[in-house]
C-alpha cells in the first residue's frame, strides 16, 4: 500500500557485528532499498523494511561496559543483568512511535513455525532481544510483558543472534515486494492451503543429466496435469518425511472484511 511505512525491525544484542553480513546480502539487503522495476525505471517500491542494529553494552553503567554477573545459587555461566535490556529497550522504542512486538530467543520459547512467522510478518514494528550466555534475568522478562519467546528449535546455540536473523530472514520474504516474485512465498513449504505440505521437487535445464531425466509432465506443456503432478509429489513427499503435518488442522478460513 502507497505510503505504508517499512516494517521496522530492532535486533538487541551484544554481538553486533554478527548482523551486517546477513542484513546486507541477497533478500535481506534488496527489501531494505527502493528498487525499480526491470521493466520500468520510474516504477520504484520502497524499501518494505528497516533494519536497526543495538549494541546492550552501550547500556551498561560501568566504564568496562560489563552487563553480565554469575547467577545466584551457583552453577556456571553468566547472565545478562536487568538494567543494560531495560534501558536499552525503553530508549529503542522511543525512537519510533509505533508499537513494538516484543520478542525474545530462547530455546524455552515457542517452536517457530511458518503461520507463527505470517503472523510477525503483518505487524508494524519487531523489536528481537538475543539472548547470550546462560540468559537473561528472569526479572526484566517479567518487567518487559508482553513479550513473545520464541524458539527455532530443540537445541541450544551460544546465543539469540543467529535465530534472531532466522526470524528475520522469514519474516521479511513475506513482505509484499521482498521477493522477485509475488507468489514465491506462498508455494513454498508450509505455506498456507488445505494442509501446509512441504514443496515439491523442482527441475531446470538440462532435461537428462547423468543419466537422470526431468518427468515427461513437467515438459508437456499440460498446465492442469503439472499443477495435479505438483500436489501429488507434495502430499508423497509430506507422507514420507513429515506424516505429522498432515495430523495438524487446517488453517481456519479467511474471512472477509467487514
Amino acid at each position: 500500500m502507497a505510503g505504508t511505512p517499512p516494517l521496522r525491525i530492532d535486533a538487541l544484542t551484544l554481538f553486533p557485528e554478527m548482523f551486517p553480513g546477513v542484513l546486507g546480502s541477497s533478500i535481506l539487503k534488496r527489501a531494505a532499498e527502493p528498487l525499480a522495476h526491470p521493466a520500468d525505471p520510474t516504477n520504484v517500491r520502497p524499501p518494505v523494511v528497516s533494519y536497526h542494529v543495538t549494541n546492550l553494552r552501550d547500556y551498561a553503567d560501568n566504564k568496562h561496559q560489563k552487563v553480565d554477573q554469575p547467577s545466584f545459587g551457583g552453577g556456571p555461566g553468566m547472565v545478562i543483568q536487568c538494567q543494560p535490556v531495560w534501558d536499552a529497550v525503553q530508549d529503542v522504542e522511543s525512537q519510533d512511535q509505533r508499537p513494538a512486538t516484543r520478542i525474545l530467543l530462547i530455546p524455552q520459547g515457542v517452536p517457530l513455525t511458518q503461520p507463527l512467522v505470517e503472523e510477525l510478518a503483518g505487524l508494524p514494528r519487531l523489536l528481537m532481544i538475543a539472548g547470550h550466555y546462560e540468559g537473561i534475568d528472569q526479572r526484566v522478562i517479567e518487567k518487559l510483558a508482553p513479550i513473545r519467546e520464541i524458539s527455532v528449535g530443540d537445541y541450544v546455540l551460544s546465543g539469540g543472534e543467529l535465530p534472531a536473523m532466522i526470524l528475520i530472514d522469514a519474516v521479511v520474504r513475506l513482505l509484499p515486494g521482498a521477493l522477485g516474485h509475488e507468489d514465491s512465498a506462498h508455494q513454498d513449504s508450509f505455506s498456507p492451503g488445505d494442509k501446509r505440505l512441504l514443496d515439491h521437487p523442482h527441475y531446470t535445464r538440462p532435461r537428462s543429466w547423468q543419466g537422470l531425466d526431468v518427468p515427461e509432465v513437467l515438459l508437456s506443456g499440460n498446465h492442469a496435469g503439472i499443477q495435479a503432478w505438483r500436489e501429488h509429489q507434495a502430499r508423497q513427499r509430506t507422507e514420507e518425511r513429515r506424516p505429522d503435518l498432515l495430523d495438524r488442522p487446517a488453517d481456519p478460513p479467511i474471512q472477509p472484511d467487514a
